[in-house]
C-alpha cells in the first residue's frame, strides 16, 4: 500500500538529488525499500561532503558523521536538507517526521526518542537527539517492533544487546523485530567476547579459539546470578527454547529448560550452561570435539575401515546411492560388496541421494520427480529394504526465497516421484537448518540431516536445530591409519533414523529383457501422472494421446530390446526419447511431412522447395522418433563407419538417399526405434558429419551415470534450447521406464 509521506520522501530525493550526484532517481510509489534507504544514505553522504557515494552506511560515513555531528538535534543540524533526510528516514521507518519541511521540530525529537526506545537504546543516547549509530539504524530496512510471527522474548534480548553493547566500536544496532538472524547471532557472539574482556578490534563476532577457550571458563549453573547467566538465557531464547526466563539468575525454570535442550540436542544432560551447551547455542556446529555415533563419507567401507569406524564408536554410516560424475570421487557411490561389509560388522547404513545441484537452478519440480525415481531405483539395486529413509541433498546456501521458489517445489516433485516409485522408501532432507525446517513443515520430509558444519550458511545462522533432526553434521576429520584410514564427516545422531543393518541381495547389472505386458497398466499410470504434472494431459489436442504414444513405443519393444542389447545400452534411453518425440507430434508435423513427400515425389518443382516463407521441403522430423532423414543418414553412417553395423554409407547431400531414410523413418516404426539407438551412439560420438558436432563422450552403456544419461538425451535434440530444458523434463520419464525395465531383468 502506498504511503503518502513516503511518496513525499521519494519526491524530495528526486527533486534534490535524483538522477545526479550519484543518486539515482526513485520511483515515486510510496513504498519503503532498500532502494529508498540507499538513496537516503547517498544523500547523507553527499551532505557530509563525501565524494565517493555508496549504498553502504560504512566506516567512512560513520566516522565522518561522528567527527562532524556526533549529536544531531534542533540546534546542531547543519541544514534543512539534512533534516529532510532525517524526516524522510523516519517516515520510511513508520514514525512521524513532522512533515518533510526541513524543520527539526519537537515532533521529530519525540519520534527519535520513540525510535531509540524501540531499539532499546533510549537510556544510552540523549533523548530527542540523533547519534551516528542510531542514524545508521534509521537508514536500514531493519524493524524495531515485532513483525510477523516474531517473538516478544527475542525482541527483549535484541533490545538488551543494543542497550548494553552499542557503545562498543564494532557493535551496531540490530533489529528488534522478534526474529533471530545472522545479524543477531553475530551480535550475540560480540556480547560474549566483550564480556570475556576482548578489546575493540579484537572482538569480531566469530566463534574462534579465543572465544571457545573463554567460554570453557564460564560454566553457569543453578543458583548463580551474573551477566553470564543473562547471556546464557538470551542464547536459549534466541534458539527458541520454550519457557526460558530472560534473567541474570539461574533458577529452576532455566535449569529445566537446559535439561530439555541438552536432551534434544543429544548433549550430556547436566542442567548446566557448560561449554558444549554454550557452543550448541551460539554456532550451528557446536562443540566439534563431540564424539558422534554417525558419519558420512565418499570412500568405500572396506573391512579395515569398518574396523576403524567401530573402534571410534560409529554405528550409522551415510553413503551415497549414486555418483552423477564420471570422473570425480570414484568411491562416492556405494561400491559392490560394501553394504555386506557393513552388515557383517554390525554397522548400519543410511542412504543419501545427491546430484549436481549446487545452486537454486538445479532444483525444481521436474528435477525432484526424477530424483525420487532415480533414488528409489538405485536403492533397489543396492539392496535397501522397503521403509528405508533416503536423504535428498540440498547442498548449497539456499536463501529463504530460493527455498520457496525452488527447493519446496523440488521436494513436492520428490514426494510425487516417490509415489510413482511405489512409496517404498521414506523421504528425508539434507541441508541447512532453514531448508530442513521448511521442507519438513511443508510435509515433504519426515527427518532432517542437518549440514551444520557449514556455519556461515545464511540458512544455518540464526535458525534452531530442526525438531525432526536425525543427523547433525558438525566436523570433517580423518580417523584410523594405514589401510584403515578414512576421511569422514562426524555426525551426531538423535536416534530418529538408524539406517538399515541388513540388505537384500544387490541387483546385478544385466541387459534388459522384453517387456511384460502385465506391467503396462502400471507404466501407463505413472507416465500419465508425470506428463499431467508438466502440462500434458491424456488428450491435449495433439494427434496422439499419451496412451496411444506409449502403446506405439511398447508395440515396438522387440526392436527396442534388440537394439539395446546389441549395443549395451539401457532400453529406457530409446523409450524415453521416442515417447517424448512422438507425444509432441502435431498437425503441423503432418503438414511438413506431406510437403516433403510431395516434393520428393515430383509434385513440387525443385526451384520452389526453399522459397522465402516456405518451410524447407527437402526434409522434416518424422515418424515415431521425429527424426530428420538427414539425421538418420548421419547416425547410420556413423555406425557403419565404426563397425557396429554392416552396409554402405548413404550420401547426406543426395536427395534420394535422404528421402529413402526419411520415408522409412516415417513408415517403419521398428526402423525408427532402432535408429534412435544409433542416434544416441552418434550423439555420444560427438555427431561427426553434423553442423552440431560436439565433444565425444562415453557411448551409452549399462552403467551410464546420470550426467551421461542427461547429456545423451539432450544431444538428441541438439545444442540449443529447448534441448536443455526438455532433457531435464525427460529425466523423470527415463527413470519411470527404467523402473519397469528393472522388474523384467
Amino acid at each position: 500500500m502506498a504511503d503518502a509521506m513516503v511518496m513525499r520522501a521519494q519526491q524530495f530525493i528526486n527533486d534534490t538529488y535524483g538522477g545526479k550526484l550519484g543518486i539515482p532517481a526513485l520511483e515515486v510509489d510510496g513504498k519503503t525499500s532498500w532502494t529508498v534507504m540507499y538513496a537516503l544514505t547517498r544523500a547523507l553522504q553527499y551532505e557530509l561532503g563525501i565524494t565517493s557515494l555508496s549504498d553502504s552506511f560504512g566506516p567512512t560515513t560513520l566516522s565522518t558523521l561522528q567527527s562532524k555531528y556526533p549529536k544531531l538535534n534542533a540546534s546542531t543540524t547543519p541544514s534543512t536538507k539534512f533534516t529532510k533526510i532525517i524526516q524522510s528516514g523516519l517516515y520510511c521507518k513508520g514514525y512521524n517526521g513532522g512533515g518533510i519541511d526541513g524543520v527539526f521540530s519537537s515532533t521529530v525529537a519525540n519520534s527519535l526518542t520513540e525510535l531509540m526506545t524501540d531499539m532499546g537504546v533510549a537510556g544510552v543516547f540523549e533523548a530527542g537527539s540523533l547519534s551516528p549509530k542510531v542514524f545508521k539504524g534509521l537508514l536500514t530496512m531493519d524493524a524495531y517492533i515485532v513483525t510477523g510471527d516474531g517473538g516478544a522474548g527475542i525482541r527483549t534480548v535484541q533490545q538488551y544487546l543494543n542497550a548494553n553493547y552499542v557503545k562498543r566500536q564494532d557493535y551496531f544496532i540490530i533489529p528488534c523485530d522478534g526474529h533471530h538472524s545472522r545479524t543477531v547471532a553475530k551480535s550475540m557472539l560480540l556480547a560474549v567476547q566483550y564480556e570475556l574482556g576482548m578489546a575493540d578490534g579484537v572482538a569480531n563476532g566469530n566463534f574462534g579459539p579465543g572465544t571457545q577457550s573463554g567460554l570453557k571458563q564460564h560454566t553457569v549453573a543453578s543458583g548463580e546470578t551474573s551477566t553470564w547467566v543473562r547471556l546464557f538465557s538470551a542464547a536459549m531464547i534466541l534458539n527458541q527454547r520454550p519457557n526460558v526466563p530472560f534473567s541474570s539468575s539461574f533458577g529452576s525454570a532455566l535449569q529445566s529448560a537446559v535439561n530439555s535442550f541438552q536432551d534434544f540436542a543429544k548433549l550430556p544432560v547436566t542442567g548446566k550452561g557448560d561449554y558444549s551447551t554454550w557452543a550448541s547455542l551460539l554456532v550451528s556446529y557446536g562443540d566439534q570435539d563431540r564424539k558422534g555415533q554417525a558419519c558420512d563419507g565418499v570412500t568405500k567401507i572396506t573391512q579395515a575401515r569398518a574396523n576403524t569406524l567401530k573402534a571410534a564408536g560409529y554405528k550409522y554410516i551415510g553413503r551415497y546411492l549414486t555418483n552423477p560424475s564420471t570422473t570425480d570421487l570414484p568411491e562416492k557411490a556405494i561400491q559392490i560388496g560394501e553394504l555386506q561389509t557393513l552388515a557383517d560388522n554390525g554397522l548400519r547404513c543410511f542412504p543419501i541421494y545427491q546430484t549436481f545441484g549446487r545452486d537454486a537452478s538445479g532444483f525444481n519440480y521436474t528435477a525432484g520427480n526424477a530424483a525420487a525415481i532415480a533414488a528409489a531405483n538405485a536403492a533397489d539395486d543396492h539392496g535397501f529394504k522397503d521403509g528405508t529413509r533416503i536423504f535428498f541433498a540440498v547442498d548449497f546456501d539456499a536463501y529463504d526465497y530460493e527455498v520457496t521458489d525452488n527447493v519446496l517445489p523440488h521436494f513436492k516433485g520428490i514426494v510425487d516421484g516417490m509415489a510413482i516409485a511405489g512409496n517404498r522408501y521414506k523421504i528425508g532432507v539434507y541441508g541447512p537448518r532453514n531448508v530442513c525446517i521448511r521442507v519438513s513443515e511443508a510435509g515433504h520430509a519426515t527427518a532432517s540431516f542437518v549440514s551444520d558444519m557449514s556455519s556461515g550458511f545464511s540458512g544455518n545462522y540464526g535458525y534452531p536445530l530442526p525438531p525432526n533432526w536425525a543427523f547433525d553434521q558438525i566436523v570433517t576429520k580423518t580417523i584410523g591409519s594405514g589401510d584403515g584410514s578414512i576421511n569422514i564427516d562426524n555426525n551426531i545422531a538423535s536416534g530418529l533414523d538408524t539406517g538399515q543393518g541388513s540388505f537384500n541381495p544387490p541387483v546385478a547389472t544385466m541387459p534388459d529383457s522384453l517387456f511384460n505386458q502385465a506391467y503396462f497398466p502400471g507404466l501407463l499410470a505413472d507416465v500419465q501422472t508425470y506428463m499431467q504434472s508438466i502440462g500434458f494431459p491424456e488428450d491435449d489436442g495433439r494427434i496422439y494421446t499419451t496412451t496411444q504414444c506409449l502403446e506405439t513405443i511398447i508395440a515396438g519393444d522387440v526392436a527396442v530390446t534388440n537394439t539395446a542389447r546389441a549395443y549395451g545400452m539401457r532400453k529406457a534411453l530409446i523409450q524415453t526419447t521416442a515417447f517424448w518425440e512422438f507425444r509432441h507430434y502435431g498437425n503441423e508435423d503432418l503438414v511438413k511431412d506431406a510437403g516433403v513427400w510431395l516434393y520428393h515425389n515430383g509434385y513440387v518443382p525443385d526451384w520452389a522447395k526453399d522459397l522465402p516463407g516456405v518451410v524447407s521441403l527437402r526434409d522434416s522430423s518424422t515418424g515415431v522418433a521425429q527424426m530428420f532423414g538427414l539425421v538418420g543418414v548421419l547416425c547410420w553412417n556413423n555406425s557403419i563407419r565404426t563397425g557396429l553395423v554392416t552396409g554402405t554409407p548413404k550420401d547426406p547431400d543426395k536427395d534420394s538417399d535422404v528421402f529413402s531414410v526419411w520415408d522409412k523413418l516415417r513408415t517403419d516404426n521398428d526402423f525408427a526405434l532402432t535408429s534412435v539407438g544409433h542416434a544416441h551412439i552418434w550423439g555420444a560420438d560427438g555427431k561427426p558429419g553434423s553442423v552440431d558436432a560436439e565433444t565425444a563422450i562415453r557411448r551409452p552403456s549399462l552403467d551410464y551415470k546420470e550426467s551421461e544419461i542427461y547429456e545423451v538425451l539432450r544431444r538428441y535434440q541438439g545444442p540449443k534450447e529447448p534441448a536443455f530444458t526438455d532433457a531435464k523434463k525427460r529425466m523423470p520419464l527415463y527413470y519411470i521406464f527404467e523402473k519397469y525395465n528393472r522388474m523384467m531383468r
